[in-house]
């Protein structure tokens, strides 16, 4: 099953219902604290980083769902790690490490930016070269990313 995209086709109708409905709760979460993200250029980055996190699990739920060949899928789990890894980190050093809000200091610590997009890049390559895990690696991915913004954005609302 590790390397029949077919067979992962609920999966990824349910982690893109998840992840778009996340989303959904980050931008209720950022617009009631809006008047507070917008004087810290540290916690709009984190909020920022956290979309990025819902929205890489959205679109590779979007790409293991769309009928393509297996190479087309692999490549695009690998070009979605790097985007968003690229992203990440340039998100993580545009925030700085703010020691005076506790709420950044906290999700900088709690984040987890680099596992996420590495083993999204790890079931990329793993599926394309048909050994190694291949697509079971989304699981820990998703989970991975998903628990890790859901964290964020629950920081957002009770400690912000």
């Amino acid at each position: 099953m590790a390397y029949l995209p077919e067979m992962w086709h609920d999966f990824g109708v349910t982690i893109g219902g998840l992840a778009g409905a996340l989303t959904g709760l980050l931008f209720v979460a950022v617009s009631i604290k809006s008047d507070t993200l917008a004087k810290s250029r540290s916690l709009r980055s984190r909020a920022a980083q956290t979309l990025v996190l819902f929205m890489t699990s959205v679109l590779a739920a979007i790409f293991l769902v769309a009928p393509q060949p297996g190479g087309a899928l692999g490549g695009e789990l690998i070009a979605l790690a790097a985007a968003s890894g690229a992203t990440l980190f340039v998100l993580d050093r545009r925030g700085g490490h703010d020691e005076t809000n506790r709420v950044a200091r906290y999700i900088e610590r709690a984040s987890p930016n680099s596992i996420t997009s590495v083993l999204f890049g790890v079931a990329g390559i793993t599926f394309l070269a048909s050994a190694g895990g291949g697509l079971y690696w989304l699981v820990p991915a998703v989970v991975t990313g998903l628990a890790g913004g859901v964290i964020n954005a629950w920081l957002f609302l009770v400690r912000v």
